[in-house]
């Protein structure tokens, strides 16, 4: 997040690290997370599947989307899915820096 902020203020040059949607699915895959990622993608509001039926947190569901975010995954898809997190996050009241910080990038 700290890189985020730097970058943000003009004192980094450079965006954060990408990544292959098939590097995030492995490294989920290593930690034994509840869920698969395919099926969250699938789901026709990914963040409500999420949240309602996988239980996540909502500290959780902010860095699974920013992961997203920096792969590979099909730009709309990205925008969709930020989209929708904020919303959701938003409406609890929790604000989230880094998320907010990725609307303008």
């Amino acid at each position: 997040m700290l890189l985020l902020i730097a970058r943000k203020l003009g004192l980094l040059d450079g965006d954060t690290p990408d990544y292959s949607l098939t590097d995030v699915k492995d490294e989920f895959g290593k930690t034994s997370l509840p869920f698969d990622l395919d099926t969250v993608l699938r789901q026709e509001n990914p963040v409500w599947y999420l949240v309602e039926t996988e239980g996540l947190s909502d500290h959780a569901l902010e860095t699974f989307i920013e992961i997203l975010f920096h792969s590979d995954l099909d730009e709309d898809k990205k925008t969709a899915l930020l989209d929708d997190a904020l919303a959701y996050l938003d409406g609890k009241g929790y604000f989230s820096i880094r998320l907010h910080s990725l609307v303008s990038n």
